[in-house]
């Protein structure tokens, strides 16, 4: 039997994990011939991290997702630092940069999505690049490029406060530079927070050395002395980073004739208006999830890997309920669903405590009596019990205020204290969907230490904010067996 031909393009977390997945069912390579085609020169990397590798606390090695050997060891054919240029859908080839083409029998775009320079003056070049002395913040390559200008102690200004550009702030305010965070809107990450959660997030990051100029924009870039405030003020900066937002990469699926709106168009089995073509990842854009997060990239390559291997031809995506998590040292903010609401209705309750002398915010919306949405900041005990309601559509107590300051328990049928207590079916690790019963079945099959169970259920190899609470099941495991 000779196996479909499968090209993925783009290895970046979407298409690495699907390659991974692919193989996982597939591990002769007699069902699916893979090739896997990426634009940059190195391997694949965890890009949930790079904020860890601006701050100096990783180093970019530590975050590559797979080792050298990794694709002759799985049978893959993997090309790095070659672009494809245009899909034939007629002949069913793709053409490459280096002047060669690939021909599939089922195409996956995992293009992701590229950085969004905002118009100010100055910024980019003639040619389309940024300007020097001025870093869109995205890749790894991106980081080697900020930690060569950013001298220890030097001002640097970053465009954006949304979740990835507050990450930036936060690493290079780290590791010794005096950061200013220049934001259009009057309160950081508006798309997850409400107002008042925003003022006290920046409270909470002025006092790790960060300052803000909300409600102003970027007029002009000014190489070498920073940025021209539209309110007439001036940023110095000898570096700035950019991190304006993203767009998803569609243009080969355009060019193509495949259809797409802000992103590639995909239905539950992941495929676009060309049955023969699916997408997935920050490129793809489907009714029930929301793209520029790593768990529906990774939820859509499990089951476009048991419809590509036939493993499970029922398999469809759904959508995936995400929780934003902000990844910087010191601070603690979850925010997930419907948690914009301001006012309670006949069918929904808001209750929250705002307490910004102490960094804590926490606003819980209520629907039916379930975990409708919440934005958690400071309040990390809180933040894991109202979490895992959220994820397992349970009853909320009747205490909701108790359950805000982390000290209500809910019912048996939701979550526990301790590790003993949690239910099997709990999810620890969103990233990756890992239960608290799938660590257990690892640990007694042997992986006993965190990085074992890390390496064979891929939890905390996403953001990592499960780490705690997988340490916590393991020895916890370690200490009854």
């Amino acid at each position: 039997m000779n196996p479909r031909k499968v090209v993925v393009l783009g290895y970046g977390m979407a298409g690495a994990r699907l390659a991974e997945e692919i193989r996982h069912r597939d591990p002769e390579g007699e069902r699916v011939a893979l090739t896997v085609i990426g634009e940059e020169t190195h391997h694949a990397y965890n890009r949930v991290l790079l904020s860890a590798v601006v701050a100096g606390t990783m180093r970019p090695e530590t975050v590559l997702l797979h080792e050298e050997d990794w694709a002759e060891r799985h049978g893959v054919t993997l090309l790095r630092g070659v672009a494809a240029t245009r899909i034939d859908r007629t002949t069913r080839t793709v053409a490459l940069s280096d002047g060669s083409t690939v021909d599939y029998d089922a195409l996956v775009l995992a293009t992701g999505s590229k950085p969004w320079l905002p118009p100010i003056e100055g910024l980019i070049t003639e040619d389309g690049y940024p300007a020097d002395g001025v870093v869109a913040f995205r890749g790894l390559d991106d980081c080697e490029r900020i930690l060569a200008h950013a001298k220890i102690g030097a001002p640097v200004a970053v465009v954006g406060g949304g979740l990835l550009g507050l990450e930036a702030a936060r690493g290079l305010a780290g590791r010794g530079n005096l950061v200013t965070v220049v934001h259009p809107v009057g309160h950081l990450m508006e798309r997850q927070l409400d107002p008042a959660a925003g003022r006290v997030l920046a409270r909470s990051l002025s006092r790790l050395g960060i300052d803000f100029r909300l409600g102003a924009s970027a007029a002009r870039y000014l190489p070498g002395d920073g940025l021209k405030l539209d309110d007439g003020t001036h940023v110095q900066a000898d570096l700035v980073v950019v991190s304006a937002g993203v767009r998803a990469q569609t243009s080969l699926a355009a060019d193509a004739g495949i259809a797409v709106d802000r992103g590639v168009l995909v239905d539950d089995a992941l495929r676009t208006s060309d049955g023969r073509v699916h997408a997935i990842g920050d490129c793809a854009q489907h009714p029930g999830t929301v793209s520029g997060l790593v768990q529906p990239a990774w939820e859509q390559a499990g089951v476009l890997a048991d419809l590509l291997t036939g493993t499970n031809t029922a398999a469809r995506y759904r959508g995936t309920p995400v929780v934003t998590r902000l990844k910087a040292r010191d601070i603690d903010l979850a925010a997930f669903g419907d948690a914009l609401v301001e006012t309670d209705d006949e069918h929904t309750e808001v209750v929250s405590l705002h307490d910004p002398a102490r960094g804590r915010y926490a606003k819980l919306v209520v629907r039916d009596d379930k975990v409708a949405g919440a934005i958690l900041l400071g309040s990390p005990d809180a933040a894991a019990t109202i979490t895992q309601l959220y994820d397992r559509g349970v009853p909320v107590p009747e205490d909701r205020l108790a359950l805000l300051l982390g000290r209500a328990l809910p019912t048996a049928a939701a979550v526990a204290a301790s590790p003993a207590d949690l239910p099997a079916s709990a999810v620890v690790c969103r990233c990756n969907t890992v239960t608290k019963g799938r660590l257990v079945e690892a640990f007694r099959a042997g992986a006993t230490s965190v990085p074992e169970l890390a390496s064979v259920t891929r939890a905390t190899t996403g953001c990592g904010g499960c780490r705690d609470a997988v340490c916590g099941i393991a020895d916890w495991l370690a200490s009854t067996s």
